[in-house]
């Protein structure tokens, strides 16, 4: 593997400006920095555009005679990663990649010329190492995903057991003793937090059975396991959770909704909880919100551009109601908060109407609905428009009272946005209808529908090209007719990354209904039957699966996804009648022709 440390300190300013990458103004200017900072002379350049960190690390990769890996191609072992303990990993930048044959070890680092951190990674592993240069932000991906708090949380369930099984002490008094950062509860809670959110998981279910504990961790959509014996821990979990909450921990017969606010990792995350009884003793759902990532931007929800830029041009009218819709857990919330962070500047008033509010955005008047002092989003609405808002955003339209008043403040002067629980943007309608509005104001206020679902993304570490079950071809060729003779599709073949899903991160899917004279017209009649025919014909509508295959197209899906995103197949089959021209996207795949053998 060649010299295993580097012979000489080398001085990357200097190698950087003789080989042409940055000038000498700009080190100069960067080793000013440094001197404030601290920090590193290749992060500073990086961060301040001078140069690209793939430059970087080449060079050093060239200079130094050791390789640059890229571990996101890179199929390395756990275990081997753990061989260094997680606190020097993230001290050093460092990651053990491969027990070589003559007993060393390859070791990625951030900065390979760090001799200091070589020598005591040397002393530790009691063994030769040899360097490859890794860049640092996937380092620090593969250490959050690698050493996970699994271990961790199964070795304080049972001290937690133990001691309740040994001292036999009220749960309520052990939650609430003045030694509560040394308890085993709070250690178990902390463990918990920090891998769920080490692995940007969205949700945390503790939920007892009769035998066992099983606390589930919801990754890109998909609920993730963890089963302990130690299910007599489940009260003294659900005690303190409720006391962090605010919540009656003496009350187990009703459920409960509370939240708090914690620190992780210097992340703060806001946690949604609710508590619900059921047979074997109490579960808890608790719903995490990153309130440290920042709001996203409407380019980066994966709208198609057409889709994106019918929205923005609806949002930004003067008046009228614009609603967003989809399940539970679609990203409604993000992609109203995205809009809302676009439409926000000094000149135009803003008022949320919320149940919760979910993040805080500056210059904008957030209220947070309490049903028991009759602070309803009925009330809060009305006295919102006395307000003189340009824009109201009510969280939810739960029932009639609500849904007319903001019908009638977006035919008034305001632009209202608000959210629904429907299956599709036709459906959309039919459910205000339901509720008792009147035909005419939806057909005067209404100007679009975004529905919304959100697909799982094909892991880029492991993706790889593969051929569909012929079933699945066999199906979505029917619904859609479609024909997939020379279309490639992808797939991941499960790796550490993706925690072997093949999956990791999720992407919207789309379907954009902009009301148009001919459907205002149905509505005035409350005619539903009528509008949704005239939407499924409507020039520019798509469905949830004509986007979605156009992302399994292009590798960034699968067709199972496009599959579990299509809903039934009366639905798909109705929304594909009239929408022959995506083919115009896609090639060379034909219409209406045979599906294949």
């Amino acid at each position: 593997m060649g010299e295993a440390a580097p012979k000489k300190k080398i001085r990357l300013g200097d190698l950087l400006v003789e080989h042409q990458l940055i000038s000498e103004n700009q080190l100069m200017a960067a080793l000013a920095e440094q001197k404030s900072t601290g920090l590193k002379l290749g992060r500073l350049l990086v961060e301040k555009g001078y140069v690209k960190e793939e430059q970087v690390l080449e060079l050093v990769s060239s200079q130094l005679n050791i390789p640059y890996i890229n571990l996101k191609q890179y199929k390395y072992d756990s275990d081997t990663i753990r061989l260094i303990p997680e606190m020097l990993a993230r001290r050093y930048r460092s990651v053990a990649l491969r027990e070589e044959r003559d007993g060393s070890l390859l070791v990625g680092m951030a900065d390979a010329t760090d001799i200091f951190a070589y020598d005591n990674l040397t002393k530790h592993l009691k063994r030769p190492i040899s360097l490859a240069v890794v860049k640092e932000s996937d380092i620090i991906e593969v250490i959050d995903l690698v050493y996970r708090k699994r271990d961790e949380i199964s070795n304080l369930a049972e001290e937690l057991q133990d001691e309740l099984s040994e001292t036999d002490i009220d749960l309520e008094q052990l939650v609430q003793s003045e030694d509560v950062a040394n308890a085993p509860v709070v250690k178990l809670l902390q463990s918990i937090f920090e891998d769920a959110v080490q692995i940007g998981a969205s949700d945390i279910h503790i939920e007892p059975d009769e035998q066992v504990l099983r606390i589930r961790m919801r990754i890109d959509g998909i609920l993730q396991e963890q089963v302990m014996k130690e299910k007599r821990i489940a009260p003294a979990l659900v005690s303190r959770l409720k006391l962090m909450s605010g919540l009656n921990i003496s009350e187990r017969r009703v459920p409960q909704d509370g939240r708090f606010n914690i620190r992780v990792h210097g992340r703060s995350v806001d946690v949604r909880l609710s508590t619900m009884p059921i047979q074997a003793g109490e579960s808890v759902v608790m719903r995490l919100l990153d309130q440290s990532g920042g709001m996203l931007n409407l380019e980066q929800l994966g709208m198609s551009d057409h889709v994106l830029n019918r929205f923005r041009a609806n949002i930004t009218r003067p008046y009228g109601m614009v609603l967003v819709t989809g399940p539970t857990g679609s990203g409604k919330t993000t992609t109203l908060y995205s809009a809302l962070t676009e439409l926000n500047d000094s000149e135009k008033k803003i008022i949320t109407v919320e149940d919760p509010v979910e993040y805080r955005l500056p210059r904008i008047n957030q209220v947070q609905v309490n049903p028991r002092i009759n602070l309803t989003f009925a009330s809060v609405l009305r006295a919102a428009l006395r307000q003189d808002p340009d824009i109201v955003l009510v969280g939810e339209m739960r029932d009639q009272e609500t849904a007319e008043i903001g019908l009638r403040a977006a035919m008034t002067g305001h632009m209202v946005m608000s959210t629904l629980h429907t299956n599709d943007a036709i459906s959309t309608v039919n459910r205000i209808l339901d509720m008792g509005a009147e035909g005419y104001l939806v057909a005067s206020a209404l100007r679009a529908v975004v529905a919304q679902r959100l697909v799982r993304k094909v892991c880029e570490n492991c993706k790889s090209l593969y051929t569909p079950f012929a079933q699945d071809i066999a199906i979505v060729s029917n619904l859609m007719k479609y024909d997939y003779r020379g279309a490639t599709f992808f797939h991941g073949t499960g790796c550490t990354h993706c925690n072997n899903t093949g999956y990791n991160g999720r992407i919207g899917v789309f379907e954009f209904l902009e009301i148009d004279d001919t459907m205002a017209d149905a509505l005035r009649l409350s005619d539903a039957s009528t509008f949704a025919s005239h939407a499924r014909q409507s020039e520019h509508f798509r469905s949830f699966a004509q986007h979605a295959l156009e992302y399994a197209f292009k590798g960034i899906t699968t067709i199972e996804e496009v599959l579990r995103v299509a809903g039934s197949i009366d639905d798909t089959t109705n929304n594909f009648e009239s929408n022959d021209e995506i083919n115009e996207d896609t090639g060379d795949i034909g219409i209406n022709q045979d599906p294949p053998e």
